[in-house]
């Protein structure tokens, strides 16, 4: 009795056309559109803050001054970190193709990372409304106060740093990126972390190389597969603003 093997495919970089593939999560779509908004999201949060101070007091009177340009970068940074968790999922399925070991710990790391990114934003908004209920001076001293305290969050600042080299390792050892693309997704291991941190001049490296990272595989990603028809367009952008329109509307109501 034999047994028959698959030949190997050559690997591509986006998601597979196959009618029998095509329902992996998170697919071509959400992932690829992920890949574009989610770094330009967080580079457009980053540049927004620059001319503000580092540390977190500075943060507060930041905000004191200019609620409005605050709430915005640290909203638009905010977005795009919720939207890097299907492209961390999209690429890690392209290096899983021939390094499967490597996308397991990279995009889990990456995507724990992303979690922990996302508790600090909820502390960041907590302080600024302390500033807004209060004064500054309350918010900052609650905030110097509470600095360093335990959570279960804590233990995943390694995760927020290790992930991208992980990932990036994997990606580069896979195929799925180029060295110069490793390199600037790596470069997110330095963006600082933790409650209330602006913008460095090394902050802005290591997003504009995940923009180098994440933008072509993504582009590559939504072109890797037949155009939708003008009215299936019309119908899922109808659809998705109601959704939105709806989970705004809900989520104000409480």
């Amino acid at each position: 009795m034999t047994t028959s093997v698959a030949p190997r495919r050559p690997l591509a970089v986006a998601f597979p056309v196959d009618p029998a593939e095509g329902t992996r999560f998170p697919g071509r779509w959400l992932g690829g559109i992920a890949m574009i908004l989610g770094p330009l999201l967080l580079l457009t949060g980053v540049l927004a803050r620059y001319r503000f101070n580092f540390f977190f007091p500075d943060q507060l009177a930041a905000y004191q001054r200019h609620p409005g340009l605050i709430l915005a970068a640290y909203s638009a940074f905010l977005a795009g970190n919720i939207l890097l968790w299907p492209a961390v999922a999209t690429l890690a399925g392209l290096i899983g193709a021939r390094q499967p070991g490597w996308a397991l710990w990279g995009g889990a790391l990456a995507t724990f990372g992303l979690f922990a990114r996302t508790f600090h934003a909820g502390v960041d908004h907590l302080a600024f409304q302390l500033v807004k209920v209060q004064d500054v001076d309350s918010a900052t001293r609650a905030v110097g106060d509470a600095y360093g305290a335990f959570h279960i969050v804590s233990a995943l600042s390694v995760a927020i740093m290790a992930g991208w080299i992980v990932l990036a390792i994997g990606a580069y050892r896979s195929g799925v990126l180029g060295l110069v693309q490793a390199v600037g997704l790596g470069a997110m291991s330095a963006l600082p972390l933790g409650v209330l941190k602006g913008t460095t001049p090394l902050s802005v490296v290591a997003v504009a190389g995940l923009c180098v990272a994440f933008l072509p595989v993504g582009v590559r990603t939504l072109r890797d597969g037949p155009r939708p028809r003008p009215a299936a367009v019309v119908r899922w952008t109808a659809l998705i603003a109601v959704v939105v329109l709806g989970a705004v509307v809900l989520g104000q109501a409480g």
